[in-house]
Protein backbone atom coordinates (compact mmCIF):
# COMPACT_ATOMS: atom_id res chain seq x y z
CA UNK A 1 0.00 0.00 0.00
CA UNK A 2 1.09 3.30 -0.75
CA UNK A 3 0.38 6.75 1.57
CA UNK A 4 0.40 10.33 0.83
CA UNK A 5 0.60 13.09 3.42
CA UNK A 6 0.12 16.18 2.40
CA UNK A 7 1.13 18.93 5.00
CA UNK A 8 1.62 22.23 2.47
CA UNK A 9 0.47 23.72 -0.91
CA UNK A 10 2.25 22.46 -4.14
CA UNK A 11 3.79 25.09 -5.16
CA UNK A 12 5.30 28.23 -2.70
CA UNK A 13 2.31 31.11 -2.63
CA UNK A 14 2.36 34.85 -2.95
CA UNK A 15 5.32 36.35 -0.71
CA UNK A 16 6.40 37.69 1.22
CA UNK A 17 3.42 36.90 3.33
CA UNK A 18 2.22 39.75 5.48
CA UNK A 19 2.36 39.13 9.72
CA UNK A 20 4.26 35.77 8.98
CA UNK A 21 8.16 36.11 9.24
CA UNK A 22 7.58 39.84 10.92
CA UNK A 23 5.75 38.89 14.64
CA UNK A 24 7.19 39.70 17.24
CA UNK A 25 9.29 37.07 19.05
CA UNK A 26 9.70 36.02 22.37
CA UNK A 27 12.76 37.37 24.49
CA UNK A 28 15.01 35.66 25.71
CA UNK A 29 15.48 31.47 25.17
CA UNK A 30 13.20 28.99 25.62
CA UNK A 31 12.47 28.04 29.35
CA UNK A 32 14.25 25.03 29.90
CA UNK A 33 11.30 23.95 32.82
CA UNK A 34 9.17 23.75 30.35
CA UNK A 35 10.98 20.50 28.41
CA UNK A 36 11.86 18.96 31.27
CA UNK A 37 9.02 16.11 30.72
CA UNK A 38 9.94 15.48 27.28
CA UNK A 39 10.32 11.95 26.72
CA UNK A 40 13.66 11.11 25.45
CA UNK A 41 13.74 9.55 22.03
CA UNK A 42 15.85 6.23 20.77
CA UNK A 43 18.39 7.59 18.09
CA UNK A 44 18.41 5.94 14.77
CA UNK A 45 21.40 4.79 12.64
CA UNK A 46 22.18 6.23 9.33
CA UNK A 47 23.46 3.01 7.76
CA UNK A 48 24.04 3.99 4.20
CA UNK A 49 23.65 7.13 1.52
CA UNK A 50 22.74 7.53 -2.17
CA UNK A 51 22.64 11.01 -3.38
CA UNK A 52 22.29 12.82 -6.50
CA UNK A 53 23.43 16.64 -6.71
CA UNK A 54 24.47 19.19 -8.64
CA UNK A 55 27.98 18.60 -7.59
CA UNK A 56 27.87 14.88 -9.34
CA UNK A 57 27.47 11.59 -7.87
CA UNK A 58 27.68 10.42 -4.85
CA UNK A 59 29.30 12.38 -1.05
CA UNK A 60 32.52 12.66 -2.28
CA UNK A 61 31.40 14.97 -5.24
CA UNK A 62 29.32 17.29 -3.19
CA UNK A 63 32.03 17.54 -0.27
CA UNK A 64 34.45 19.02 -2.94
CA UNK A 65 31.97 21.44 -3.76
CA UNK A 66 31.53 22.22 -0.41
CA UNK A 67 35.03 23.13 -0.31
CA UNK A 68 35.08 24.76 -3.46
CA UNK A 69 37.59 22.13 -5.23
CA UNK A 70 34.68 21.47 -7.44
CA UNK A 71 31.89 23.33 -9.28
CA UNK A 72 28.73 22.76 -9.46
CA UNK A 73 26.96 22.76 -12.42
CA UNK A 74 25.02 25.47 -13.47
CA UNK A 75 24.32 24.27 -17.33
CA UNK A 76 20.53 24.69 -18.33
CA UNK A 77 21.37 23.09 -21.40
CA UNK A 78 22.12 19.49 -19.35
CA UNK A 79 18.60 19.36 -18.81
CA UNK A 80 16.34 17.28 -21.49
CA UNK A 81 13.50 20.41 -21.65
CA UNK A 82 12.41 19.37 -24.65
CA UNK A 83 9.13 21.19 -25.97
CA UNK A 84 9.82 23.61 -22.71
CA UNK A 85 13.06 24.58 -23.60
CA UNK A 86 11.67 27.75 -25.80
CA UNK A 87 10.52 28.82 -22.41
CA UNK A 88 14.47 28.87 -20.73
CA UNK A 89 15.29 29.91 -17.38
CA UNK A 90 14.01 33.17 -15.78
CA UNK A 91 17.52 32.97 -13.28
CA UNK A 92 20.58 30.92 -11.86
CA UNK A 93 19.98 27.47 -11.77
CA UNK A 94 22.20 24.34 -9.83
CA UNK A 95 21.69 21.19 -12.18
CA UNK A 96 22.70 17.30 -11.86
CA UNK A 97 25.78 17.04 -14.64
CA UNK A 98 25.27 14.70 -17.12
CA UNK A 99 22.52 12.45 -15.63
CA UNK A 100 21.03 9.61 -17.82
CA UNK A 101 18.95 7.25 -15.67
CA UNK A 102 20.40 4.37 -17.96
CA UNK A 103 23.41 4.79 -15.96
CA UNK A 104 22.36 3.50 -12.85
CA UNK A 105 19.46 1.36 -13.61
CA UNK A 106 19.84 0.31 -17.66
CA UNK A 107 17.79 1.46 -20.58
CA UNK A 108 14.97 -1.07 -19.89
CA UNK A 109 11.60 0.70 -18.90
CA UNK A 110 12.83 3.88 -18.55
CA UNK A 111 11.76 5.79 -21.69
CA UNK A 112 8.43 6.97 -19.99
CA UNK A 113 10.36 8.16 -16.51
CA UNK A 114 10.32 11.86 -15.48
CA UNK A 115 12.90 13.23 -14.06
CA UNK A 116 11.72 13.44 -10.42
CA UNK A 117 11.50 9.94 -10.47
CA UNK A 118 14.86 9.25 -12.16
CA UNK A 119 16.38 11.07 -9.96
CA UNK A 120 14.96 9.18 -6.55
CA UNK A 121 15.82 5.36 -8.17
CA UNK A 122 19.07 7.11 -9.30
CA UNK A 123 19.77 8.19 -5.65
CA UNK A 124 18.81 4.68 -4.18
CA UNK A 125 20.93 2.62 -7.06
CA UNK A 126 23.79 4.77 -5.89
CA UNK A 127 22.70 3.71 -2.11
CA UNK A 128 22.69 0.13 -3.07
CA UNK A 129 26.62 0.37 -4.95
CA UNK A 130 27.69 1.91 -2.21
CA UNK A 131 26.08 0.20 0.97
CA UNK A 132 28.47 -2.75 1.49
CA UNK A 133 26.04 -5.84 0.51
CA UNK A 134 23.30 -4.03 2.15
CA UNK A 135 20.50 -5.05 -0.59
CA UNK A 136 22.01 -8.49 0.06
CA UNK A 137 20.90 -9.10 3.45
CA UNK A 138 17.16 -10.60 4.51
CA UNK A 139 15.80 -7.21 5.13
CA UNK A 140 16.14 -5.56 2.12
CA UNK A 141 12.86 -7.27 0.94
CA UNK A 142 11.03 -5.85 3.57
CA UNK A 143 12.49 -1.90 3.94
CA UNK A 144 10.80 0.31 3.17
CA UNK A 145 10.70 4.16 1.12
CA UNK A 146 9.70 7.62 3.05
CA UNK A 147 10.51 10.42 0.86
CA UNK A 148 9.94 14.08 0.79
CA UNK A 149 8.58 15.11 -2.85
CA UNK A 150 5.39 17.66 -1.89
CA UNK A 151 3.85 17.39 -5.28
CA UNK A 152 6.11 15.22 -7.36
CA UNK A 153 7.17 16.13 -10.74
CA UNK A 154 5.67 19.78 -11.61
CA UNK A 155 6.51 19.49 -15.49
CA UNK A 156 4.80 16.15 -15.24
CA UNK A 157 1.74 17.42 -13.90
CA UNK A 158 1.54 20.60 -15.95
CA UNK A 159 2.30 19.48 -19.51
CA UNK A 160 -0.28 16.40 -18.96
CA UNK A 161 -2.62 19.22 -17.86
CA UNK A 162 -1.67 21.06 -20.44
CA UNK A 163 -2.50 18.31 -22.81
CA UNK A 164 -5.74 17.99 -22.09
CA UNK A 165 -6.77 21.40 -23.80
CA UNK A 166 -4.33 21.59 -26.95
CA UNK A 167 -4.91 18.16 -27.44
CA UNK A 168 -7.57 17.18 -30.60
CA UNK A 169 -9.47 15.73 -27.99
CA UNK A 170 -8.93 15.88 -23.72
CA UNK A 171 -8.66 12.17 -24.47
CA UNK A 172 -6.17 11.89 -26.63
CA UNK A 173 -3.41 12.36 -23.71
CA UNK A 174 -0.53 10.34 -23.73
CA UNK A 175 -1.73 7.86 -20.99
CA UNK A 176 1.89 6.58 -20.39
CA UNK A 177 2.47 10.08 -19.00
CA UNK A 178 -0.37 9.69 -16.33
CA UNK A 179 1.77 7.96 -13.84
CA UNK A 180 4.41 10.38 -13.21
CA UNK A 181 1.59 13.33 -12.34
CA UNK A 182 1.34 11.51 -8.95
CA UNK A 183 3.27 12.83 -6.08
CA UNK A 184 3.87 9.39 -5.05
CA UNK A 185 5.34 8.42 -8.08
CA UNK A 186 8.56 8.31 -7.32
CA UNK A 187 8.28 5.94 -4.15
CA UNK A 188 6.29 3.57 -5.96
CA UNK A 189 8.38 3.21 -8.76
CA UNK A 190 11.17 3.02 -5.97
CA UNK A 191 9.59 0.06 -4.58
CA UNK A 192 8.81 -1.51 -7.86
CA UNK A 193 12.77 -1.26 -9.35
CA UNK A 194 14.25 -2.04 -5.91
CA UNK A 195 12.02 -4.63 -4.46
CA UNK A 196 11.11 -3.19 -1.78
CA UNK A 197 7.93 -4.30 0.21
CA UNK A 198 8.04 -2.22 3.21
CA UNK A 199 6.23 1.51 4.12
CA UNK A 200 6.26 3.42 1.28
CA UNK A 201 5.26 6.93 1.49
CA UNK A 202 5.38 10.48 0.17
CA UNK A 203 5.52 13.35 2.61
CA UNK A 204 4.53 16.75 1.62
CA UNK A 205 5.63 20.01 2.91
CA UNK A 206 7.46 22.62 0.87
CA UNK A 207 10.83 23.44 2.18
CA UNK A 208 10.98 21.22 5.14
CA UNK A 209 9.35 17.94 3.43
CA UNK A 210 13.01 15.57 3.73
CA UNK A 211 12.43 17.02 7.89
CA UNK A 212 9.07 15.64 7.92
CA UNK A 213 9.94 12.47 5.89
CA UNK A 214 12.19 11.53 8.77
CA UNK A 215 9.90 12.59 11.36
CA UNK A 216 7.53 10.01 9.84
CA UNK A 217 10.12 7.48 9.55
CA UNK A 218 11.56 8.19 13.05
CA UNK A 219 7.71 7.46 14.35
CA UNK A 220 7.28 4.59 12.07
CA UNK A 221 10.60 2.82 13.76
CA UNK A 222 9.65 3.05 16.77
CA UNK A 223 6.01 2.01 16.54
CA UNK A 224 7.55 -1.04 15.37
CA UNK A 225 6.06 -0.49 12.19
CA UNK A 226 9.52 -1.07 9.97
CA UNK A 227 12.88 -1.81 11.45
CA UNK A 228 14.89 -0.11 8.09
CA UNK A 229 13.64 2.27 6.07
CA UNK A 230 15.10 4.88 3.14
CA UNK A 231 14.48 7.97 3.87
CA UNK A 232 15.48 11.50 1.92
CA UNK A 233 13.70 14.04 -0.51
CA UNK A 234 13.66 14.80 -3.78
CA UNK A 235 12.98 17.73 -6.02
CA UNK A 236 14.14 18.07 -10.58
CA UNK A 237 14.30 21.31 -11.99
CA UNK A 238 12.28 22.34 -14.91
CA UNK A 239 10.83 25.79 -16.25
CA UNK A 240 7.93 25.52 -14.43
CA UNK A 241 9.32 25.74 -10.86
CA UNK A 242 11.82 28.35 -12.14
CA UNK A 243 8.87 30.72 -13.36
CA UNK A 244 7.30 30.20 -10.20
CA UNK A 245 9.41 30.97 -7.85
CA UNK A 246 10.75 33.97 -10.10
CA UNK A 247 6.81 34.72 -10.66
CA UNK A 248 6.32 34.87 -6.52
CA UNK A 249 9.54 36.47 -5.60
CA UNK A 250 10.29 33.76 -3.53
CA UNK A 251 14.16 33.72 -3.70
CA UNK A 252 16.31 36.79 -2.98
CA UNK A 253 19.01 38.07 -5.50
CA UNK A 254 20.41 35.44 -7.78
CA UNK A 255 19.57 32.89 -5.28
CA UNK A 256 19.93 29.73 -7.99
CA UNK A 257 17.00 27.05 -8.22
CA UNK A 258 18.28 23.39 -7.82
CA UNK A 259 17.50 19.58 -7.93
CA UNK A 260 18.87 16.64 -6.34
CA UNK A 261 17.97 13.81 -4.35
CA UNK A 262 19.60 11.89 -1.12
CA UNK A 263 18.74 8.43 0.29
CA UNK A 264 19.82 7.42 3.61
CA UNK A 265 19.50 3.67 5.00
CA UNK A 266 18.05 4.21 8.13
CA UNK A 267 17.60 1.94 11.52
CA UNK A 268 17.32 1.72 15.35
CA UNK A 269 20.87 2.55 16.59
CA UNK A 270 21.21 0.03 18.78
CA UNK A 271 20.04 -2.57 16.38
CA UNK A 272 22.63 -1.60 13.59
CA UNK A 273 25.28 -1.91 16.46
CA UNK A 274 24.35 -5.34 17.26
CA UNK A 275 23.94 -6.35 14.24
CA UNK A 276 27.82 -4.93 13.11
CA UNK A 277 26.17 -2.33 10.76
CA UNK A 278 28.68 0.37 10.30
CA UNK A 279 27.51 3.68 11.80
CA UNK A 280 27.94 6.68 9.87
CA UNK A 281 25.61 9.30 11.33
CA UNK A 282 23.79 9.30 14.24
CA UNK A 283 20.23 10.95 14.28
CA UNK A 284 19.16 11.90 17.57
CA UNK A 285 15.98 13.79 16.83
CA UNK A 286 13.66 15.12 14.41
CA UNK A 287 11.23 18.23 15.55
CA UNK A 288 8.65 19.64 13.32
CA UNK A 289 6.39 22.46 13.75
CA UNK A 290 3.63 25.21 12.45
CA UNK A 291 2.60 29.08 13.33
CA UNK A 292 -0.55 30.11 11.17
CA UNK A 293 -0.69 33.11 9.82
CA UNK A 294 -1.25 35.84 11.95
CA UNK A 295 -0.99 34.03 15.13
CA UNK A 296 2.15 33.73 18.24
CA UNK A 297 5.06 33.83 18.46
CA UNK A 298 6.61 34.35 14.56
CA UNK A 299 8.63 31.87 13.01
CA UNK A 300 11.78 32.50 14.57
CA UNK A 301 10.30 32.01 18.23
CA UNK A 302 8.56 28.46 16.69
CA UNK A 303 12.29 27.81 15.04
CA UNK A 304 13.99 28.12 18.41
CA UNK A 305 11.29 26.15 20.60
CA UNK A 306 11.57 23.44 17.70
CA UNK A 307 15.37 23.24 18.37
CA UNK A 308 15.14 23.36 22.52
CA UNK A 309 12.73 20.54 21.94
CA UNK A 310 14.78 18.38 19.43
CA UNK A 311 17.58 19.46 21.98
CA UNK A 312 16.01 18.19 24.97
CA UNK A 313 14.84 14.70 23.61
CA UNK A 314 18.65 14.44 22.01
CA UNK A 315 20.30 14.77 25.73
CA UNK A 316 22.43 17.35 23.57
CA UNK A 317 23.42 21.06 25.08
CA UNK A 318 23.22 23.47 22.59
CA UNK A 319 26.84 24.45 23.61
CA UNK A 320 27.70 21.10 21.88
CA UNK A 321 26.28 22.00 18.66
CA UNK A 322 29.48 22.24 16.49
CA UNK A 323 27.50 22.87 13.15
CA UNK A 324 25.04 24.50 11.40
CA UNK A 325 22.87 23.52 7.93
CA UNK A 326 20.47 25.93 7.71
CA UNK A 327 17.42 25.36 5.37
CA UNK A 328 16.11 29.19 4.54
CA UNK A 329 18.66 30.81 2.84
CA UNK A 330 18.05 32.82 -0.30
CA UNK A 331 14.53 32.73 0.92
CA UNK A 332 12.74 36.09 0.90
CA UNK A 333 11.59 36.71 4.46
CA UNK A 334 12.92 33.65 5.86
CA UNK A 335 16.56 33.88 5.89
CA UNK A 336 16.61 36.19 8.85
CA UNK A 337 13.98 34.63 11.07
CA UNK A 338 15.94 31.46 10.34
CA UNK A 339 18.88 32.79 11.57
CA UNK A 340 17.52 34.49 14.56
CA UNK A 341 15.40 31.51 15.72
CA UNK A 342 18.86 29.14 15.63
CA UNK A 343 20.77 32.41 17.59
CA UNK A 344 17.60 32.18 20.31
CA UNK A 345 18.32 28.58 20.62
CA UNK A 346 21.88 28.11 20.60
CA UNK A 347 23.13 31.57 21.54
CA UNK A 348 25.23 34.14 20.09
CA UNK A 349 28.41 31.86 19.96
CA UNK A 350 29.20 31.85 16.06
CA UNK A 351 28.23 28.54 15.67
CA UNK A 352 29.96 27.35 12.27
CA UNK A 353 27.35 27.58 9.66
CA UNK A 354 27.10 24.95 6.30
CA UNK A 355 26.32 27.12 3.10
CA UNK A 356 24.40 24.16 1.27
CA UNK A 357 22.53 26.05 -1.31
CA UNK A 358 25.58 27.45 -2.91
CA UNK A 359 26.16 23.94 -4.28
CA UNK A 360 22.42 22.78 -4.95
CA UNK A 361 20.81 25.51 -5.39
CA UNK A 362 16.76 26.30 -3.61
CA UNK A 363 15.83 22.31 -3.98
CA UNK A 364 12.57 22.80 -1.71
CA UNK A 365 11.39 19.13 -1.17
CA UNK A 366 15.11 17.95 -1.13
CA UNK A 367 16.57 20.92 0.98
CA UNK A 368 16.89 18.82 4.07
CA UNK A 369 17.79 15.78 2.91
CA UNK A 370 20.66 17.51 1.07
CA UNK A 371 21.25 19.71 3.98
CA UNK A 372 22.14 16.30 5.63
CA UNK A 373 24.08 15.05 2.94
CA UNK A 374 26.43 17.95 3.19
CA UNK A 375 26.74 18.02 6.76
CA UNK A 376 28.04 14.03 5.91
CA UNK A 377 30.27 15.48 3.34
CA UNK A 378 31.55 18.09 5.52
CA UNK A 379 32.04 15.48 8.30
CA UNK A 380 34.30 13.02 5.57
CA UNK A 381 36.58 15.69 5.33
CA UNK A 382 37.88 16.00 9.19
CA UNK A 383 39.85 13.57 11.22
CA UNK A 384 37.87 10.59 12.65
CA UNK A 385 35.62 11.09 15.65
CA UNK A 386 36.16 15.32 15.00
CA UNK A 387 32.53 16.61 13.47
CA UNK A 388 30.70 16.57 16.65
CA UNK A 389 26.94 17.42 16.62
CA UNK A 390 25.17 18.86 13.97
CA UNK A 391 22.02 20.99 13.45
CA UNK A 392 19.84 21.34 10.44
CA UNK A 393 16.77 23.96 10.09
CA UNK A 394 14.21 24.09 7.69
CA UNK A 395 11.50 26.91 7.30
CA UNK A 396 8.64 27.70 5.05
CA UNK A 397 6.48 30.35 3.79
CA UNK A 398 3.81 28.22 4.69
CA UNK A 399 4.51 28.05 8.39
CA UNK A 400 6.03 25.07 8.54
CA UNK A 401 9.53 24.98 10.77
CA UNK A 402 11.72 21.76 11.16
CA UNK A 403 14.88 20.63 12.61
CA UNK A 404 17.32 17.49 12.59
CA UNK A 405 19.75 16.80 15.71
CA UNK A 406 22.66 14.68 13.69
CA UNK A 407 25.47 13.63 15.49
CA UNK A 408 29.04 11.99 13.80
CA UNK A 409 29.13 8.02 13.69
CA UNK A 410 32.45 8.09 14.57
CA UNK A 411 32.23 10.62 17.65
CA UNK A 412 31.43 7.88 20.76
Amino acid sequence: MTTTLAAAHAQPPALPRPGLSDLPDPSGLPDPSDLSGLPAVRPLAITAHGVVSPAGIGLDALAEALRGTRAACADVDQLPLGEAASDGMPGPVRVVPEFKIADHVGRKGTRHLDRTTALGLAATAVLRSTSGGLDEDSRWATTGVVLGSTSGSVRSCSEFALDTHVQERPYLVNAAAFPNTVMNSVTGQVAIWHGLRGINATLSGGTTASLAAFRYARNALAQGHADRLLVGGVEELCPQTAWGWAATGGLTGDTPVGEGCAVFAVEDLETARESGAGVLAEILAVETAFVPEGVRPGLAGALADCIARALARSGVEASEVSLVAPGATGLAGLEGAERRGVQRALGSRGTAELRVKDVTGEAYSANGALQLAAVLAHWQGTPAGSGGTALITGVGHDGNVACLVVRDGATR
